[in-house]
C-alpha cells in the first residue's frame, strides 16, 4: 500500500492542493526527506532528476514558515533563472490553492534591481534567487539575512563548485547560526560533500541509490567523427532525421554562438543561450522555441538547467558529457509524457569509451549509426547496402529515428 502525504503529517489543505495537481502519493525521496526537514535537521539529498526533489523541500517550508508574520523567513538558491522561476511557480501554485498563503519573490540577476528592491519592501516570506544577486542585495541590506531561518540550495553540485562556492558561503554566513540548511542535487560529488559539511551542522545525507531510469520511449544512437568533422555530421544528421524540435548541447558559451551562426547560414532556424545570457534574451529565445519560431535550440549544460519544454523530439550531443548523469539530464529533455524521442551523440574515437559507461550505469543501449546517401543506417548496413541495393532504390535502406506517423 502506498504512503500518502497525510501520513507525512502535512497540512490537509496542502494534501488537497497536491491532489488538485494530480499528485496523490509522495515519491521515495519525499518520503525520506520531508520528515527530516520537518524535524529541523540539516539535510543533504541526492536523488536523480525527476524524482520530486522540489516538493521535498517546498512542502516542509509551507509547514514551517509563519504566514502571519511579515518577514523574510526562507531563501532558495538556484543556479539559473529558469530553475528559480520554475520553483517560484510551484510555490505560487501551492499558495494559491491551499489555505497557507505564503508570499514569495524572485531575486535573480540581469533584471531591474530597483523593482526587486521595491518588491522586497513588502517582506515576502520566501525568496527564490541566484547567488550573485542575492548576495548583492544582502550587502545592500535589502534582504534581511538575520530573519532567514531556512536556506535551501538546489542543484547543490553546481552551487558548491569553485565558481559559486564563495558567494554561497557568504550568503550562508550572513544568516544566524541557528538557521536550517538544506541541499538537494541529482548528484553530490566528494567536493560538494566536503563543502556542505563545512557549512552545515551534523548534516544528514539521504541518497537514492537506485539506478536512474531513462524513459523507454527514448531511442539512443551515436556517430563517430573527428572533432573538426562533427558540425558537418550534425548538419547532415539534422537533414536526415528531420527533427520537429531539437536541443543541441555544446561545450561552452563560445561554441554556442558559433554553432548557431553556422546552422542559420545553412538555412536552419536556430538560436542559442548559455549560462551567462541575460534574462531578456533567454526569455525571448525560449518563447520562440516553444512557439515554433525556431526549431533548433543550442545550449550549454548550465543554460539547460530547469528547462521543461514539451514537444522536443531530438537531443543532439555535439560534445559528450563525462558523466552518465549529465547524459541522462540531457536525454531527459525529450521523450516526455510517453512521446517518442531520439538522443543523438557525436563522439570522437576517444569519446566512444564513454558509451559503455552510459549503458552500464543507465541501463540503456546506444547504437552506433552511420549516414549513407542522406539516410541514417545501422553500423555495417552501409557496406551491405552499397553491395546489394541499386543506386536509386533508397527505399531498401531502413530509415532510423524519424518521427513516427500513426
Amino acid at each position: 500500500m502506498k504512503m500518502t502525504f497525510a501520513e507525512l503529517k502535512l497540512n490537509q489543505s496542502l494534501v488537497l492542493a497536491l491532489a488538485a495537481q494530480g499528485i496523490v502519493a509522495p515519491t521515495p525521496v519525499q518520503q525520506k526527506a520531508i520528515p527530516e526537514v520537518l524535524a529541523n535537521k540539516d539535510v543533504v539529498v541526492e536523488s536523480k532528476t525527476g524524482t520530486g526533489k522540489t516538493l521535498a523541500y517546498v512542502l516542509p517550508l509551507f509547514e514551517k514558515l509563519d504566514a502571519t508574520l511579515r518577514a523574510m523567513q526562507a531563501l532558495i538558491l538556484a543556479p539559473t533563472h529558469e530553475l528559480a522561476m520554475q520553483i517560484l511557480k510551484q510555490i505560487e501554485l501551492l499558495s494559491a490553492t491551499s489555505e497557507i498563503k505564503l508570499t514569495s519573490a524572485p531575486v535573480i540577476g540581469n533584471v531591474n534591481i530597483e523593482r526587486q528592491i521595491e518588491r522586497l519592501r513588502e517582506k515576502p516570506h520566501l525568496l527564490v534567487g541566484t547567488p550573485g544577486r542575492v548576495l548583492e542585495l544582502i550587502t545592500r541590506r535589502k534582504i534581511t539575512a538575520h530573519t532567514l531561518k531556512i536556506i535551501v540550495i538546489d542543484e547543490a553540485d553546481n552551487l558548491l563548485s569553485e565558481d559559486n562556492i564563495a558567494a554561497v558561503t557568504a550568503i550562508v554566513r550572513a544568516t544566524q547560526r541557528d538557521r536550517q540548511l538544506l541541499m538537494f542535487s541529482a548528484s553530490i560529488t566528494k567536493h560538494a560533500e566536503t563543502e556542505a559539511s563545512k557549512l552545515m551542522k551534523e548534516p544528514l545525507f539521504i541518497r537514492e541509490t537506485a539506478r536512474p531510469e531513462v524513459p523507454s520511449s527514448i531511442e539512443h544512437m551515436y556517430f563517430v567523427a573527428d572533432e573538426r568533422a562533427k558540425f558537418e555530421l550534425l548538419r547532415k544528421a539534422i537533414v536526415a532525421l528531420r527533427p520537429a524540435r531539437a536541443i543541441i548541447f555544446v561545450g561552452d558559451r563560445d561554441d554556442t554562438a558559433i554553432i548557431v551562426d553556422k546552422l542559420n547560414y545553412h538555412g536552419h532556424r536556430a538560436a542559442g543561450m548559455h549560462g551567462h545570457s541575460d534574462k531578456t534574451a533567454r526569455k525571448a529565445v525560449l518563447e520562440a522555441f516553444r512557439a515554433g519560431g525556431i526549431d533548433l535550440l543550442v545550449v550549454s549544460d548550465l543554460a539547460a538547467r530547469g528547462l521543461d519544454i514539451l514537444g522536443v523530439t531530438h537531443i543532439f550531443n555535439l560534445h559528450m558529457p563525462e558523466k552518465s548523469r549529465a547524459y541522462l539530464h540531457r536525454a531527459g529533455r525529450t521523450g516526455r509524457m510517453g512521446q517518442h524521442g531520439t538522443t543523438v551523440s557525436f563522439a570522437t574515437e576517444r569519446e566512444t569509451e564513454l558509451i559503455p559507461q552510459y549503458e552500464r550505469e543507465l541501463g540503456i543501449h546506444i547504437s552506433r549509426r552511420e549516414l549513407f546517401r542522406g539516410e541514417v543506417v545501422a553500423e555495417g548496413r552501409r557496406a551491405a547496402t552499397h553491395q546489394k541495393t541499386p543506386r536509386r532504390a533508397k527505399s531498401a535502406v531502413k530509415r532510423i529515428g524519424s518521427p513516427r506517423v500513426e
